[in-house]
């Protein structure tokens, strides 16, 4: 069961909503990608951890990129004792610029997504410490932190924006 409102599938679908803050962008759905490698993100490698939803710790980690590839975990604690879900992140270069691919999973390890469905946020843009990808930021924050914030869509139709702001553990 989830305690936790769905994350919208389809980011593009957000387009339409006004902003939400200036943490979040959208962009037409036409907007075409601008070049970037994993080198403009290498900066996320490392562990690093934080307040959650609702203040309960999370933590954020990224391997070194390989084969065009930076894998990615999130996690999410209900309590200082128990996850309330994860994530599997992949930070894919894809047609010359930078995609980023997630799914969903309960403290028991089921999935939130279908079997072969994941979400996928596309590139707006990429600057010196910060990847805004459509509806996801990931930013520095002061010198040893990150801003992760993404909207996102709860059972009804009001849409919100989720921060998280981590310190570097290693």
């Amino acid at each position: 069961m989830r305690v936790w409102p769905l994350i919208v599938a389809s980011a593009a679908a957000l387009v339409s909503f006004p902003a939400l803050s200036q943490e979040t962008r959208t962009v037409p759905k036409d907007h075409v990608p601008p070049p970037a490698t994993l080198d403009d993100v290498k900066w996320l490698v490392g562990q690093w951890a934080g307040e959650g939803i609702g203040g309960q710790p999370a933590y954020e980690s990224w391997l070194p990129p390989t084969g065009g590839t930076m894998v990615g975990t999130f996690v999410q604690q209900a309590d200082a004792d128990t996850i309330r879900f994860t994530e599997h992140l992949y930070l894919m270069e894809e047609a010359g610029t930078l995609v980023l691919r997630l799914k969903h999973f309960n403290a028991d390890l089921t999935g939130w997504e279908e079997k072969d469905d994941m979400l996928t946020f596309r590139l707006i843009t990429a600057e010196p410490c910060a990847a805004y990808f459509r509806s996801l930021t990931l930013r520095c924050d002061g010198e040893n932190g990150l801003l992760a914030a993404v909207r996102m869509k709860s059972d009804g139709s009001e849409v919100n924006e989720l921060i998280f702001r981590f310190e570097r553990m290693n």
